[in-house]
């Protein structure tokens, strides 16, 4: 089920700028408004958010109506091997753009891509959550993007027009391998390709997580714009299936799917430390104030990973 614009008349944007476009979610993102604003104009700048003028520049330029700001390090490894640079990119860049948007372009929303992950400790006292669960990191990427989504909110009284989605896991087609379900993905395809020995790299399989395909959070930021005259500033909503999900069982998907017999092989470097058992969102906001569901059936996003591996190897790309 996939609804935009249930209980209000859809706002229809005429300019979108979108940062980190180039990235995963980005390029799904570009696809996704396209479909469902035909004619509009999606602005993709390429600029630093870290300096403060460039970032100025592309939204005076830009002169948009609503801002999907997905521009961060986005990975824990990434944000550990330069941690100061994470604290500039994810808390100060954000802090650039939302200041340069209420100096340029006052009007626009400003959906920023916030995080799940930010809950933290908090899934050790209730596996599933809703959006008054506190703040609780537990590693430095979660807490950047935390430390943004509360300094984002500290302008709602200076007229920034802030929505604040805060997605599961996501997935799909593009993700980069360093992400658990395209590193399985992989390692299928090439042993069902005959490239590589039956036996997977896997860390941790016990955890139990919420994911959800990449396209259906894209749709979930197309309702917020639709949507946006429900929405109270800086309103905050969880984007989820509210379907937990083990990792090891993940892994068997694609096994079934790929018909492909193989043994795990622990590697620690890839388990986290002072990882939760399990991480559940509760989107019933989302549903109620968006008319968002997700409409993507798992084991078909499971598929069109796969998929892509199996594509990216029968070239020598995989």
């Amino acid at each position: 089920m996939r609804v935009i614009g249930r209980n209000h008349v859809p706002e229809m944007p005429d300019r979108i700028l979108i940062t980190g476009a180039s990235g995963f979610v980005g390029r799904h993102l570009t696809a996704t408004l396209a479909t469902a604003f035909p004619g509009v104009t999606l602005c993709t700048p390429r600029f630093d958010v870290t300096d403060f003028a460039a970032t100025a520049d592309a939204v005076r330029i830009a002169s948009p109506d609503s801002c999907v700001h997905l521009a961060a390090i986005s990975t824990i490894a990434a944000a550990n091997e330069n941690q100061s640079l994470t604290w500039q990119v994810n808390l100060h860049g954000t802090l650039h753009l939302a200041h340069a948007l209420l100096r340029h372009a006052p009007d626009c929303q400003l959906i920023y891509a916030s995080t799940t992950e930010a809950y933290g400790a908090s899934f050790r006292d209730a596996a599933m959550l809703d959006e008054s669960a506190p703040l609780a990191p537990l590693n430095l990427y979660a807490a950047t993007k935390a430390a943004a989504d509360l300094a984002l909110g500290a302008l709602i009284g200076n007229g920034l027009r802030l929505v604040r989605p805060r997605p599961v896991n996501h997935t799909g087609p593009g993700q980069r391998m360093q992400f658990v379900v395209p590193a399985f993905a992989r390692q299928v395809a090439r042993i069902a390709a005959g490239k590589q020995a039956p036996v997977i790299d896997v860390g941790n399989l016990e955890p139990m997580r919420d994911f959800l395909d990449v396209r259906d959070v894209c749709w979930a930021y197309v309702a917020c714009m639709t949507q946006k005259d429900a929405l109270k500033p800086g309103a905050i909503l969880n984007i989820a299936s509210g379907m937990p999900r083990r990792i090891g069982d993940i892994l068997e998907v694609l096994k079934e799917i790929a018909g492909v017999t193989a043994e795990t092989r622990v590697d620690t470097t890839r388990a986290r430390a002072n990882d939760v058992p399990t991480a559940c969102g509760n989107a019933t906001r989302a549903h109620e104030l968006l008319g968002w569901k997700p409409a993507i059936p798992w084991r078909q996003t499971l598929r069109d990973v796969l998929d892509e591996w199996r594509d990216k190897i029968e070239i020598g790309m995989g």
